[in-house]
């Protein structure tokens, strides 16, 4: 235990102690309200394993297991990023505003359905669907509305965005442009995982094989030129919704990460300069120790996976960065007051668990879009957490647990043998063609739901402890007039742009398509939507060269 101690003091001073340097208000002596002191990292207090330090390791150092930075919260909290985008780029916007107001600290665009697959809002395929889910975004009008009044060099930004991610990233590098904002200090995210939308989303558009090539194309340009900006965002979330177990959300998780980090290599990019940039997004789910676990097993698992399979040297390609979005799936429109308690436990297991940023739902989504109240007490939910409860004065609180340290080798034992069993089938891309995942999600989906109607899984409200409801809350409603005008400001965007210049760029986009992968293709991105191309003028373009994906039937 002597050796344990002695090689924390020495991280303390070499780590430690120079990164809370740089944030005074919070590198002081923290006490819990009876006085007792906190210090940043707890370690058992008698003997303990001779193997301790190999398997947890201290926060910020490899493998990872207590968190990814040193000192946690304790020198910052979590980016608090709330999912946001609805209707017109106005109202968004005016939504993002709040939401900066209310104490808020990185922005998260939801866009509509015909933007995630390709389809301006005038085309007859988006009938009914524009502002719906989210946003609708068809050209750099609408993106340089979005971000009115917000400086793009002052905040952090995510996109869930996949198959025109790279389309959406080239409009906010323009926006950047026109504000006088050199792209190099732009920060935040583009979703870009396009193999769960195979798995489990659905906003595809094309195939996989040339989807990658896309992927690993901004992975390049991003490299060079946006080097703060997280160039995918793999995503276990969906994985989540579509119904798996925390095991496979993040086994089939790393199982993606781990084709895409074969794809950037195949392209010719060294490990070490894309690796560091890669983030990931998770779900938290209400079994509140399970999840803490799973977030500690995946990093762990990470960062073994980074080094012993890819050889990284960079520790921060060993180092897994995660945002966190309390999972949807799990509200329920009966007695909708109760999902703040349930979002209430998801966001403390993201916080045990370690992550970067965080999404809190609000009570009402699973009845509609939430109002400016529920989104305020998601936010306040958050903040709460942070600035109250005194999880986020210690790193890793949950460490040393003897049930959490058990979950959190279960969970890694297991996720590893699910991404071993996929590694046999020729990896991810292999496994969802044969529907392997798809099937494996399909049956975990199912054997929830066959409990939830048995009843053994409770349900509070809906299986057990139903009420006759009788109030109605107050929902947001929306606006179809949305549609008309969105379709209307597109019409005359179309009549007043220069027509030549948008064919000659449009004739620019297929060589450079076909070099996909390269880096060649973000340039001429950018150069189309400064030109005023929409985005279903580009998908268009490339749907015709790459074709569209169609799923097969699985059994």
């Amino acid at each position: 235990m002597n050796a344990i101690l002695e090689t924390k003091q020495q991280w303390e001073k070499q780590t430690v102690e120079p990164a809370l340097s740089r944030f005074p208000e919070r590198a002081e002596v923290f006490e819990t309200p009876s006085g007792i002191p906190v210090e940043r990292t707890h370690l058992p207090a008698g003997p303990t394993e001779p193997d301790y330090l190999e398997k947890l390791g201290f926060p910020g150092q490899y493998p990872f297991t207590r968190g990814a930075q040193p000192t946690m919260y304790r020198s910052r909290l979590w980016t608090m990023r709330q999912y946001a985008g609805y209707a017109s780029a106005e109202e968004s916007n005016a939504r993002f505003k709040f939401l900066l107001e209310q104490g808020q600290t990185g922005l998260s665009v939801a866009f509509d359905l015909p933007t995630q697959i390709g389809y301006d809002s005038d085309d007859p395929l988006a009938a009914g669907e524009v502002g719906k889910a989210g946003v609708a975004v068809s050209s750099l009008q609408d993106m340089e509305t979005l971000f009115e009044g917000i400086p793009l060099d002052k905040v952090s930004t995510s996109m869930t965005i996949n198959a025109p991610a790279a389309i959406l990233l080239a409009m906010y590098i323009a926006v950047a442009k026109r504000q006088g904002v050199d792209q190099a200090k732009l920060r935040g995210t583009v979703q870009n995982d396009i193999l769960k939308e195979y798995v489990a989303r659905g906003t595809y558009i094309f195939p996989p094989r040339p989807s990658m090539r896309l992927i690993t194309d901004l992975f390049a340009y991003c490299k060079q030129h946006v080097p703060r900006w997280n160039t995918i965002s793999i995503s276990g979330y969906h994985v989540r919704e579509a119904g798996s177990t925390a095991v496979q959300e993040i086994a089939f998780t790393l199982a993606n990460a781990i084709a895409y980090v074969e794809a950037a290599l195949l392209a010719g990019l060294a490990v070490d300069d894309f690796a560091p940039r890669l983030a990931f997004f998770f779900g938290a789910h209400n079994n509140l120790l399970e999840e803490v676990a799973k977030f500690r097993a995946v990093r762990r698992l990470w960062a073994r996976i980074m080094r012993e399979r890819f050889g990284t040297q960079d520790p921060r390609s060993w180092r897994l960065r995660f945002h966190t979005q309390t999972d949807g799936c799990t509200l329920t429109a009966q007695q909708p007051e109760n999902n703040v308690v349930r979002v209430t436990l998801q966001a403390l297991a993201a916080v045990l668990g370690g992550t970067q940023s965080l999404h809190t739902n609000s009570r009402d989504e699973a009845l509609s879009l939430p109002t400016e109240q529920s989104v305020q007490i998601a936010l306040r939910t958050q903040q709460i957490i942070g600035h109250e409860s005194g999880v986020a004065d210690t790193v890793d609180p949950l460490a040393g647990s003897y049930y959490v340290e058990y979950l959190t080798d279960q969970i890694e034992a297991r996720a590893r043998a699910y991404i071993d069993e996929i590694e046999e089938m020729g990896g991810a891309l292999a496994a969802i063609e044969a529907g392997y995942v798809q099937t494996e999600i399909e049956q975990a989906a199912y054997q929830h739901q066959q409990a939830v109607e048995e009843g053994s899984a409770v349900v509070v409200g809906v299986n057990r402890f139903r009420v006759e409801e009788t109030r109605e809350l107050d929902l947001l409603r929306f606006n179809p007039a949305i549609e008309q005008a969105q379709r209307e400001k597109l019409g005359r965007l179309r009549t007043r742009r220069d027509s030549d210049r948008v064919a000659e760029l449009l004739g620019q986009l297929e060589p450079a398509a076909v070099a996909a992968g390269s880096g060649a293709l973000l340039p001429v991105l950018i150069a189309c939507v400064e030109g005023d191309v929409t985005i279903g003028e580009i998908c268009g373009v490339l749907r015709r060269i790459w074709g569209e994906y169609r799923p097969g039937t699985v059994v």
